[in-house]
C-alpha cells in the first residue's frame, strides 16, 4: 500500500513540476501590422532561455550556453551559430521594439531549437534519394560533364553508406533515366516512415556564383526564393503538412555540409524556401540540395573529382544521423 501510495504521490509530483515549468517559460508577445503577424524579438529572448540579448547598430545578437542567433535589422537573414538562413521576411521595428514574422518563428526558429517536439515529427527507416535530372534531361551542362551524371554519383555513394547502417534506401533512378517530377514524387510516397533527399548542382548565367545551399517547400504564404509573392503562395501543398520536420532536417544536413566543405573554401548560401515541384507533393520530410555551381571553374572542377562528391555524400549521410538524434532527444 505504501509502495503505491509513494508512486502517485511521484507522478502527481512530477506533473506538477511539469506544468510548472511550462507556465513558467514566457509567452511570445505578438502583434499584427498590416495584416500581418509578428513577434516581438524581447519574447523570443524569454520564450526560449537566451541569456542576453544586444543590440549594436543594425544588429541584434541573442545568446545562450551553446547558441547563438544573429538578426539585421530591415535584414532577410538570420544566421544561428553561423548557419545561415532566409527569413521569410525582413526584420521589423515597432516602437522600441524589434519585431520577426509570425511564420518565422513558427516555420523556422521553434523547429531549429526545439526539433525534439516538432509535432508529427517521427523516426523514419527508408531514406528516398532523388538524384535529380537524367536521360534526356541532363541538367547543367559543363566541359567537363553533366549535373545528372554527377547527381548520380553522389546519390550512389550515399546509397551504399546508409545500407551499410541498415537503412533501407530507395533510389528514384539509378541510371541515366528520365523521371517527370510527378514520378519522382510518386516514387517517394510509395513508402512510409522516410525522409526524401533530392541532390543537385547549380549553375548561374553568373561565372562567379559559388557555393552550397540547401531548400524546403516555402510555408503557406511565403514566396519562393528570389521571387515576389503570388496566388498559388497561399495553397497549402502536400509537403507543407512537414514544414517543421523540413527545415530540421535541413538544417541537421546543410550544417553538417557547411562543415565538410569548409577546407575547400565553397561559400554558404544558406538555408532557403521555395515551391519547387519535387518537394511540394512529398508527404515526408524533404529537401534539396545544391552542392556547388558547376558554371563557376573552380567549383566545376571539384565537382569533376570523386573526392569532392564524396564529401558532400558524407555531409549527408552524417547530416541524417544527426537529423535522428534530434528526434529523439525528445525533452532534452
Amino acid at each position: 500500500m505504501d509502495q503505491r501510495f509513494n508512486a502517485l504521490k511521484f507522478i502527481v509530483l512530477f506533473t506538477v513540476f511539469i506544468f510548472s515549468m511550462m507556465s513558467a517559460q514566457a509567452a511570445l508577445e505578438t502583434m499584427t501590422i498590416s495584416g500581418k503577424k509578428y513577434v516581438t524579438m524581447r519574447s523570443i529572448k524569454s520564450h526560449y532561455g537566451f541569456s542576453k540579448m544586444s543590440v549594436s547598430g543594425k544588429s541584434i545578437v541573442l545568446r545562450k550556453a551553446k547558441i547563438k542567433m544573429e538578426f539585421t535589422r530591415g535584414g532577410s537573414t538570420c544566421y544561428m551559430n553561423g548557419l545561415k538562413y532566409v527569413l521569410a521576411k525582413p526584420v521589423g521595428t515597432s516602437g522600441a521594439r524589434f519585431i520577426v514574422s509570425h511564420t518565422d518563428v513558427a516555420k523556422m526558429i521553434d523547429p531549429i531549437l526545439k526539433p525534439s517536439f516538432i509535432p508529427n515529427a517521427k523516426s523514419f527507416n527508408t531514406i528516398v534519394i532523388d538524384p535529380g535530372h537524367g536521360g534526356k534531361d541532363a541538367g547543367a551542362v559543363n566541359r567537363l560533364g553533366t549535373e545528372a551524371g554527377y547527381n548520380l554519383k553522389v546519390g550512389r555513394t550515399l546509397a551504399a553508406g546508409l545500407r551499410a547502417k541498415g537503412f533501407k534506401v530507395v533510389m528514384t533512378r539509378d541510371s541515366n533515366v528520365y523521371l517527370s517530377l510527378k514520378q519522382r514524387v510518386a516514387v517517394a510516397n510509395r513508402y512510409p516512415n522516410a525522409i526524401f533527399i533530392s541532390i543537385h548542382f547549380n549553375a548561374s548565367s553568373r561565372s562567379s556564383a559559388r557555393g552550397i545551399e540547401t531548400f524546403t517547400l516555402s510555408p503557406v504564404g511565403v514566396a519562393g526564393y528570389g521571387r515576389g509573392l503570388k496566388s498559388s503562395d497561399y495553397r497549402a501543398r502536400s509537403g507543407n503538412f512537414q514544414d517543421s520536420a523540413n527545415i530540421a532536417l535541413a538544417t541537421a544536413i546543410h550544417g553538417r555540409m557547411k562543415e565538410r566543405t569548409e577546407g575547400y573554401k565553397v561559400p554558404d548560401r544558406g538555408v532557403k524556401r521555395a515551391r519547387f515541384s519535387v518537394l511540394s507533393g512529398i508527404k515526408h520530410p524533404a529537401i534539396l540540395i545544391e552542392g556547388g555551381f558547376m558554371s563557376n571553374p573552380s567549383e566545376a572542377r571539384l565537382i569533376e573529382s570523386t573526392k569532392y562528391q564524396s564529401v558532400i555524400a558524407t555531409a549527408v549521410y552524417e547530416g541524417i544521423f544527426r537529423y535522428r538524434n534530434a528526434l529523439n532527444s525528445r525533452g532534452k
